[in-house]
């Protein structure tokens, strides 16, 4: 008798954490059904949703352990390869922690994520551990952590259909974000007003009621040229700012420089509309700040979210339905993976390392002495490994080689070390560059919880079994722990339940999220301090995180790109997600999916085509100071003059060959994504 059952679960990609429930037969996933009763999606689910479950089974999955010898791969035992990892780690461990580095997973459960810092700090004793949020959201995490005391949108998404007012920048959240700008539609259709400011005429921007063409990279000018108008029309929160906020008037010093001349000239934008603009959002009752990555992959975008922060205290709209500074987090556990303690300078719960009595409460906990000095970032640990003082690198799920800056930096960082180790589901860019593959269990086959991007922490409910020849990835961990002598008891667990009921013990923050309330539909929204706290999902409503409960304001320049354009290359270029893929291993393996989108291109301006005598869908050159490509060329007006984009997920014609790694944001080692001065020619 053939046996179909539904097994819920939440969608492995966006930060938006839809539900949908797994289509079993026969004990294998065979599709996918929305959950109709799921609060975040409601039954609709976007092509990634509906499709993007078929990697799950595909005939590339890795499934033996493999140790590279003489440039090729080997098949190994679990024994072998463990025992090989662990001596490894070991040497280090024993000598000179701070040569061994680890980068966890976004994608995957909160509890591997826990384990793999754990590893990290209780198995190796270092803190040098990061995710890949260093280069998406780590401006987020420290621009808002700087403002409003907790680095973490401070509204639920449904809040947004409550906007009377909604500023969109750097977020083209229909493509990236589907199931969130569903709920922009349902505002606009309750009588909100959307401004999209963008450099591309995006599908969102297609949505709003203005689209504001502006520079790449020129954000903190826009927002001050804003914060200015404001000020000059008198409609900032007087009271707001008296009694929830400080800092305001180092920062109004600032911002009053930025004459609507001046920021015209310096974004491109037109001056008319960006005073319009500012006006209509100051005088709205409930004004709400959207963003995502436009904004936070620049060498200054810890300023650009700290912007957002002024700008929203400014008016009064932090605390409040409607309102607030909503960051739209780029992959599905990406904020779950920075609760979980993934960073070099926090443990789980943003739990300080530099505190003394933080880094002994865990030191305590984890039977090791840990330093309190913070460990190397993502980008930090990579120029180390360039330079020869990082030895080891513990990749897990996370592809650099594909989505970091400057893809010949790091295959040259990556083959100066004595040992990449990397465990993943499929021989990804990174993983056929290491010296010991790990193959692991992936969504679907394990339990555990994501948190997504309004931090809602949810329950994921295994609907297969892993193939045959994978492991759990927090057994893996287990294993090499042991194997380098750490007691089995530090990291032993029958299951991932276990697994939290620690992060809770560890995380006050997370204390009252018990494993019961997790087995709702609705999961449960940090902070929650208390198994009888209703946990709201809207921050900073009576004050700020703070210690004093103060909001914060930062004065801040207009900095912009580092690497500007000139006759030798021309063109500043962006990069950006679309619809139908997240990053490769996954999306490019989801036939359906694939065959929507088979390739990248380069969008480029009708106008810089003509000059170049390129034609629509000619296959260009496109080349920068660090590498080139060859790649279609999709003409359009949809992007502004002089900015050219390329889709981040195509290996064959990937945009990190070209962006940038030299420079970064001094505040939290973002790397500059989004703008470098690249050429396009015509083949």
């Amino acid at each position: 008798m053939v046996e179909i059952k539904y097994v819920p679960s939440i969608c492995p990609y966006c930060g938006t954490g839809c539900g949908i429930n797994f289509v079993v037969k026969d004990g294998k996933i065979i599709g996918v059904e929305p959950w109709k009763r799921h609060p975040v999606n409601e039954g609709k689910v976007c092509p990634k949703g509906n499709f993007g479950y078929q990697f799950i089974n595909h005939p590339d999955r890795l499934t033996t352990p493999l140790i590279k010898e003489n440039g090729e791969f080997r098949e190994a035992s679990w024994d072998e390869a463990l025992d090989l990892v662990a001596s490894t780690l070991k040497k280090y461990a024993d000598t000179d922690p701070n040569k061994l580095g680890f980068y966890a997973c976004a994608r995957s459960p909160n509890e591997n994520i826990y384990i793999t810092q754990k590893l990290a700090r209780a198995g190796c004793g270092t803190q040098n551990v990061d995710h890949c949020a260093r280069i998406c959201h780590g401006p987020t995490v420290a621009g808002l952590a700087t403002t409003f005391g907790s680095g973490a949108s401070t509204n639920g998404y449904d809040s947004i259909e409550e906007a009377d007012f909604i500023f969109c920048i750097g977020s083209n959240n229909m493509e990236a974000h589907p199931l969130f700008g569903r709920k922009i539609i349902r505002a606009i259709k309750n009588g909100a007003k959307l401004v999209v400011a963008d450099p591309r005429f995006t599908p969102t921007a297609k949505l709003a009621h203005e689209y504001m063409q502006f520079k790449t990279g020129t954000d903190v000018a826009l927002m001050n040229g804003m914060i200015k108008i404001i000020i000059e029309n008198g409609l900032q929160d007087d009271e707001f700012i008296k009694n929830r906020t400080k800092g305001y008037e180092e920062m109004k010093e600032v911002a009053m420089k930025y004459d609507l001349d001046k920021v015209a000239e310096i974004t491109e934008a037109d001056p008319e509309q960006i005073e319009r603009v500012a006006l209509e959002y100051a005088q709205a009752e409930n004004a709400a700040i959207v963003y995502s990555l436009g904004i936070t992959e620049h060498s200054h975008g810890a300023d650009n979210v700290m912007s957002t922060a002024n700008l929203a205290m400014l008016t009064g709209n932090v605390g409040k339905i409607g309102g607030g500074v909503n960051p739209l987090r780029g992959q599905n556990n990406v904020q779950g993976a920075c609760d979980m303690g993934a960073l070099p300078s926090d443990y789980v719960g943003y739990q300080k390392v530099a505190n003394p009595e933080i880094t002994k409460k865990f030191s305590d906990a984890y039977q090791i002495e840990l330093p309190t000095t913070p460990g190397l970032t993502l980008v930090e640990m990579m120029n180390a490994a360039h330079s020869g003082d990082l030895k080891v690198l513990y990749i897990h799920g996370e592809d650099p080689v594909l989505s970091d800056a400057d893809i010949k930096h790091t295959k040259e960082a990556i083959a100066n070390l004595e040992m990449l180790i990397v465990q993943e589901l499929f021989m990804t860019d990174t993983a056929a560059e290491a010296d010991v593959v790990l193959p692991a269990a992936g969504w679907g086959e394990q339990e555990g919880t994501f948190t997504s991007g309004e931090r809602r922490v949810q329950w994921l409910r295994k609907a297969q079994e892993p193939p045959e020849g994978t492991m759990l990835d927090w057994k893996i961990m287990e294993e090499i722990a042991v194997r380098m002598g750490r007691p089995r008891e530090l990291f032993h667990y029958e299951n991932a339940a276990e697994i939290w009921e620690e992060i809770r013990e560890l995380a006050p923050s997370y204390y009252g999220i018990t494993h019961e309330r997790l087995l709702k539909p609705e999961g449960v929204h940090w902070p929650c301090l208390d198994p009888e706290d209703p946990c709201e999902p809207l921050m900073h409503k009576d004050k700020f995180a703070h210690p004093d409960g103060l909001g914060v304001f930062q004065a801040l320049e207009h900095r912009g790109p580092v690497e500007v354009v000139d006759d030798e290359y021309p063109l500043l270029l962006t990069t950006t997600r679309i619809l139908f893929h997240y990053h490769a291993a996954m999306t490019r393996r989801c036939e359906t999916l694939d065959k929507e989108v088979p390739t990248g291109f380069i969008e480029i301006n009708t106008e810089d085509a003509a000059e170049r005598g390129i034609l629509n869908n000619e296959i260009v050159k496109a080349y920068s100071r660090r590498g080139e490509i060859e790649i279609p060329a999709r003409v359009t007006d949809d992007i502004k003059k002089g900015i050219v984009n390329i889709p981040m997920h195509f290996t064959e014609c990937a945009a990190n060959m070209l962006t940038n790694s030299d420079s970064f944001d001094p505040k939290c080692k973002m790397v500059e994504l989004k703008a470098c001065a690249i050429q396009v020619e015509k083949l």
